[in-house]
């Protein structure tokens, strides 16, 4: 009889329940640590041990990026089969990013003008020096930059809109090719499962990387730096809170009927990914497989939207924006007025396009905003210190918006699989993803050797 996921799990933790159980294990660590201020922990431990640890696990995952989103998209985009439906896909994706973004900061920013962050806030003591600006980049300059000079610089330097624009050209390529790409494709076909493969074996480690990853955090930032800035802190939790648990599941219910409740629990393990890592780029490997294998939206159509969404949806980066803007315009005390609203809601929708979904980079996007406001950016001192931790639990909003707009847009194109959906144990991690079969080692190896004559 064949053994079911449930049986397989049943006996022992699932994966999803030993990551959690490191992230707390880490927070408690962490503080811990933070509240000793051993100069020995400081740099051995946590700077040394930990530090190394949730490095080779982040660097683990950064390897995987590419070589999957090349081979998974190459295998969607010959899959669809149908250039028009690419479009479709594609535009539904831009559209509804764009959407979600938009309304993002904007119910952020109604949030932190009621709530008023900042007022009466004492700039005493506050290092403001060493903070530079960056230029926004124009709508022309966005669209002009998706086209690659060169891939293998794209592909090298983790360029996601180019890699992504030089592999749908690769793939409408060799659909135009018709039968002579036959072995192209099965080629790619099993690239993608030995990437995926490959994905199964990193997870075996994630608990332990996420537990370093987090005590490291925690030790370093610990909650101190929360006090001064604490309207500002709640201000953007509850933003964040808003927009993943009420404004992305109603669209889900709305757009797609689907339970809100089963989309969750599913995207736990990417979440917590997202979490540790602060990065949507790194998570893309467990978003992708969490999206296909738990959720059921078909590859063809994930394979495009995630990778797409963790270059240009920004959707809790943006609402860090948003409060971050009326925190600093009331400490200042200046008023932006309506315009100074739409101004930042624009740019930061604008901003969002093209910017890597790596860890920090929400700081960069902000001096954009304020610049154009008028605000000086010196004020991003006041919450540097918090926002790391505060990158955390926006990167886990990010991802969680690539899923919903994924699942939206599969459902529409009738690409979603709802018995994978509605199924608690599919997708869920088992040690067969790590599982070494002997005799097909063997079998393998065998083919592998040179013929006796050749070897003579």
């Amino acid at each position: 009889m064949a053994q079911t996921a449930s049986d397989r799990t049943g006996s022992k933790m699932s994966l999803t329940m030993k990551i959690l159980i490191g992230m707390v294990a880490g927070i408690v660590v962490g503080v811990i640590f933070n509240t000793i201020n051993s100069d020995f922990i400081s740099t051995h431990v946590v700077g040394g041990f930990f530090g190394m640890i949730g490095a080779m696990f982040v660097n683990a995952l950064k390897m995987l990026v590419v070589p999957l989103v090349i081979f998974s998209l190459l295998c969607g985009v010959m899959g669809i089969g149908d250039i028009r439906l690419l479009g479709r896909v594609g535009g539904k994706s831009f559209g509804l990013y764009i959407c979600t973004t938009a309304i993002a900061i904007a119910v952020a920013m109604m949030l932190a003008i009621i709530v008023g962050p900042g007022v009466g806030f004492n700039m005493e003591g506050v290092d403001t020096s060493g903070i530079t600006g960056r230029e926004a980049p124009t709508v022309w300059e966005v669209f002009a930059n998706i086209v690659p000079s060169n891939p293998i610089a794209a592909f090298a330097n983790g360029e996601m809109l180019q890699i992504i624009f030089y592999v749908i050209v690769v793939g409408i390529a060799a659909l135009s090719l018709g039968d002579f790409s036959k072995s192209f494709a099965e080629g790619c076909e099993y690239m993608n499962e030995l990437m995926m493969k490959i994905v199964g074996m990193v997870m075996a480690f994630a608990p332990y990387g996420v537990f370093c990853l987090i005590a490291k955090t925690f030790s370093e930032q610990g909650i101190d730096l929360f006090i001064p800035v604490l309207a500002y802190v709640g201000t953007l939790v509850g933003a964040l809170f808003l927009h993943l648990f009420v404004t992305l599941m109603v669209i889900l219910k709305l757009t797609t009927g689907l339970s809100p409740f089963t989309f969750m629990k599913k995207m736990r393990s990417a979440q917590i990914f997202a979490f540790s890592t602060a990065s949507s780029n790194a998570t893309i490997p467990v978003t992708l497989r969490s999206v296909t294998e738990r959720i059921g939206v078909d590859n063809s159509v994930a394979s495009f939207t995630v990778p797409f969404g963790a270059t240009i949806n920004m959707d809790g980066t943006a609402i860090m924006q948003g409060v971050a803007t009326v925190f600093l315009a009331n400490v200042y005390g200046i008023d932006l007025g309506v315009g100074g609203y739409i101004t930042v809601i624009a740019m930061a929708v604008l901003a969002s396009i093209g910017t890597a979904g790596v860890p920090g980079v929400g700081l960069v996007m902000l001096t954009m905003v304020l610049g154009q406001v008028g605000l000086p950016i010196e004020g991003i001192a006041l919450i540097l210190g918090v926002d790391r931790l505060m990158d955390m639990i926006r990167t886990a909003v990010n991802i969680s918006g690539d899923a919903v707009v994924s699942t939206i847009v599969a459902k529409s194109e009738g690409k979603l699989d709802t018995a994978v959906f509605d199924d608690p144990d599919a997708g869920v991690y088992t040690e067969s993803d790590i599982h070494f079969d002997p005799e097909a080692e063997e079998r393998l190896a065998k083919s592998a050797r040179p013929h006796p004559h050749l070897a003579e």
